[in-house]
């Protein structure tokens, strides 16, 4: 059974930083793209970034510089680096891979 479980979530002031991991199992998850995606209250879920299995990332405009993804495949395992937050980064952040997601962990960003 593949599982996607992501960490490190919480609440921090503006201009703070936060790192996140999804852990997979139950996939090889080097073989895959991972997205990070986001969903604040009121909006949609939304793309921040991924990386392939070559380790080509992209980003959503609104996070470039600011956040950075990586993987370590031998931990099965991707992180979000999340750097310079600001309150508009406050959502539910979600990973992805192969059409499966992780249950989200709660980033707040106060001002």
């Amino acid at each position: 059974q593949v599982q996607l479980v992501e960490s490190g979530g919480g609440l921090v002031q503006a201009g703070g930083s936060l790192r996140l991991s999804c852990a997979a199992s139950g996939i090889i998850f080097s073989i895959f793209v991972v997205g990070w995606y986001r969903q604040a209250p009121g909006k949609q879920r939304e793309l921040v970034a991924y990386i392939t299995s070559g380790e080509i990332t992209k980003y959503a405009d609104s996070v470039k510089g600011r956040f950075t993804i990586s993987r370590d495949n031998a931990k099965n395992t991707v992180y979000l680096q999340m750097n310079s937050l600001k309150p508009e980064d406050t959502a539910v952040y979600y990973c992805n891979a192969n059409s499966v997601w992780g249950q989200g962990t709660l980033v707040t960003v106060s001002s």
